[in-house]
């Protein structure tokens, strides 16, 4: 299940509102899923970063495209996607870059079976890009137009081309301002490489290093608790090993019967 959503300057609190009055402009309230943001957890990760390769999209993510202003992939309640302007940036580096609005803000998931993306808006409704091209996200539910491939181009590290199921890509044009966003262009160019900003503790890399972290995090009361004696500090350190390492229980029962041993030796 996807975790709420936390936005960059925000306190860590139990629960707070919208973070953008326009959010609930021309729409249901109760239709925007990611309306009440909440943190549960002090210590959750809210920073973004890039994704890097296919399998690191999931969860929270921002379609940053290659226009002169810093602009993102947004939708409002009724389905209408747009190009929404982005203004938690670093020095107009792309690579920085934040969601302000709940509307830039799409759920990202896995298509069953397949190496395809669904994205999901924040009113519930998937991502969406019929034969002519045109963008909507007012289905409820995922057909092959709501699924897409992420092709990330070998020229532009970092980037990605979201091919449609008509093996069409999503492209921008009017890239000099505002632009205007479409999902027919023939192949992949500048007006197609798109980056994709994820929270952190979504991509898989990240979230194995602060599982192993947090495997590395037990006392030596704990580990002494475990064994039923008290250790040398070169079982202590062998047992933290063995705790990141995967083989922690079988490292407990070799400790536990040289104890036994010693005792009786």
């Amino acid at each position: 299940m996807v975790k709420p959503l936390a936005f960059k300057g925000d306190k860590k609190s139990r629960k707070r509102k919208a973070l953008h009055p326009e959010s609930t402009e021309g729409g249901d309230p109760k239709a925007l899923t990611m309306q009440n943001i909440t943190t549960t957890e002090a210590d959750e990760d809210d920073s973004w970063v890039t994704a890097d390769v296919p399998t690191d999209i999931t969860g929270p993510i921002i379609f940053v495209l290659p226009s002169a202003i810093p602009t993102c992939i947004a939708c409002d309640a009724n389905g209408k996607v747009f190009a929404s302007e982005i203004e938690n940036i670093v020095e107009g580096d792309l690579a920085t870059a934040e969601p302000h609005d709940v509307r830039q803000v799409w759920i990202a998931s896995r298509v069953a079976g397949t190496d395809e993306v669904s994205f999901k808006g924040h009113h519930g409704r998937y991502l969406s890009c019929d034969k002519i091209g045109v963008l909507s996200a007012a289905r409820e539910a995922i057909s092959p137009e709501e699924s897409f491939l992420c092709i990330p181009p070998p020229e532009t590290p970092g980037t990605f081309s979201i091919q449609t199921v008509r093996e069409k890509f999503f492209t921008i044009r009017d890239e000099d301002k505002v632009p205007e966003i479409r999902g027919d262009a023939e192949s992949i160019s500048f007006t197609t490489t798109f980056r994709i900003r994820m929270q952190a503790r979504f991509k898989p890399r990240l979230k194995a290093n602060k599982e192993s972290k947090s495997r590395e995090k037990i006392t030596r009361k704990e580990l002494e608790e475990a064994v039923g004696r008290r250790l040398e500090d070169d079982e202590v350190r062998r047992l933290k090993k063995a705790r990141v390492q995967g083989d922690y229980h079988e490292a407990i029962l070799d400790v536990r019967v040289k104890g036994k041993h010693d005792k009786y030796s």
